[in-house]
């Protein structure tokens, strides 16, 4: 799992788009990049760790030992180290209907001038759980989860619509969400 953005979101009633907004919640994202500026190196044990929790994230460090080969401490540090340099997260994934998000679109956004930074502004917005630049018909694609259909239309009209750079955009709302996995292993 090299790259990834994954969003947990609360369960609790109070946690509003107002409370999250007020916040002002920094970025859930793993950079592609170490903090240093380089690609981290994985070798095959941290590979097998990262499989490990992909499996189970709960899953204990010591099973994660026994399956790797490593005692229960050097699990601990290396996850420790693939969470600093941003190779994973471990986080709850829900199911945004049940936790009260009851619209999800993805968008296509064509932009005049800097793609970066539209990119960097649109990832700085709660609503945009994934932010790809692309080749192709878009510039851009954005995952946004929203609590309804007025919430979809104030992101897209009063906030993505806003940034300057964004030419057009081009809304899929999603119907139903039929496979949705993160278990796609580690070369």
């Amino acid at each position: 799992m090299h790259s990834d953005v994954v969003a947990s979101r609360s369960a609790d009633p109070k946690d509003s788009r107002e409370s999250r907004e007020s916040r002002r919640e920094s970025p859930r994202e793993i950079p592609r990049e170490s903090r240093n500026g380089s690609t981290p190196h994985l070798d095959a044990v941290s590979l097998a760790i990262i499989e490990q929790l992909q499996e189970d994230g709960r899953r204990p460090y010591a099973a994660i030992g026994k399956a790797v080969g490593l005692s229960e401490a050097a699990v601990r540090q290396r996850v420790q180290k693939l969470l600093d340099q941003g190779v994973m997260q471990i986080v709850a994934v829900t199911d945004p209907l049940t936790v009260g998000f009851r619209r999800q679109a993805m968008v296509g956004v064509n932009v005049e001038g800097d793609v970066e930074s539209v990119a960097d502004a649109l990832s700085a917005m709660s609503e945009c759980e994934y932010v790809v630049m692309t080749a192709g018909s878009f510039d851009l694609m954005v995952e946004i989860v929203c609590e309804d259909d007025d919430h979809l239309l104030d992101v897209i009209n009063k906030n993505i619509r806003a940034i300057p750079g964004v030419r057009s955009t081009e809304s899929f709302v999603y119907l139903k969400l039929k496979k949705q996995t993160y278990m796609w292993g580690t070369r």
